[in-house]
């Protein structure tokens, strides 16, 4: 559950970003936002492992 919080907490630390250069044109923020994605990526592929794992042994 930790690591899902911590998804929680990127997406909004990002949002200010997002808003940057979408709104703004804010280039550096684009790359901020786009280091995020990555970030959520790979919290995204270890929560489905440990989710898959946890399912797993319980047979």
């Amino acid at each position: 559950m930790d690591k899902f919080q911590k998804v929680k907490e990127l997406v909004s630390a990002v949002e200010a970003d997002a808003t940057k250069f979408y709104d703004g044109g804010n280039a550096a923020a684009g790359t901020r936002v786009r280091k995020a994605m990555q970030d959520l990526k790979v919290l995204a592929q270890e929560i489905r492992a440990e989710v898959t794992e946890k399912k797993n042994s319980g047979k």
